[in-house]
């Protein structure tokens, strides 16, 4: 069995567009511009025997505002630049009652299955209580990216981090999953 770290991609890997006032996933193949670092601190990942995961929601696609052709060369983007290993993305809304959307931890169980992974030994990385909560039923340890001003009240994650090369910091320095 491996070690994956499941990253959630907007606000972990790749910056939020403001729309409207506020950070939201980009729509647009030219909007979607990479965090700094991302890829060192994947490496150090997969250098360390990590498998990288993407797991995504992108309910825009549900909703009309992303069509696949962009999303698609969004993920290729990511893997071009980052060399992650797999990006699995949920494409519905909230009303859809899929399995895969997050906080539910199917894409996380899907991964797990393809790539035979072992959940007690992984670490989820996000920024939202959805990515916790995934994280935390799929057996994960959880790590939390807590960004400047942010308010957070969902479930308490295993650890709290500044971004993603921190975060690997924690998961490389031998953080003890919380079972």
């Amino acid at each position: 069995m491996r070690r994956a770290a499941f990253l959630d991609r907007d606000g972990v890997l790749n910056e939020f567009v403001v729309r409207g006032g506020c950070g939201v996933s980009p729509r647009r193949i030219d909007d979607f511009q990479l965090l700094p670092r991302v890829a060192q601190a994947v490496e150090l990942l997969r250098q360390a025997g990590f498998l990288a995961v993407v797991v995504t929601n992108q309910p825009d696609v549900a909703r009309g505002f992303l069509d696949l052709k962009s999303l698609d060369g969004m993920h290729e983007r990511l893997r071009q630049a980052v060399g992650v290993d797999a990006i699995y993305a949920c494409c519905h809304d909230d009303g859809d009652g899929c399995d895969c959307r997050k906080p539910k931890p199917g894409l996380i169980f899907r991964a797990a299955k393809e790539w035979q992974i072992d959940l007690n030994k992984s670490f989820l990385v996000g920024d939202s209580w959805k990515d916790i909560e995934a994280g935390r039923t799929a057996a994960c340890t959880t790590v939390l990216i807590k960004s400047a001003g942010q308010h957070y009240a969902g479930p308490k994650p295993d650890f709290l981090a500044n971004d993603l090369g921190n975060a690997v910091e924690i998961i490389l320095s031998g953080a003890c999953p919380r079972r």
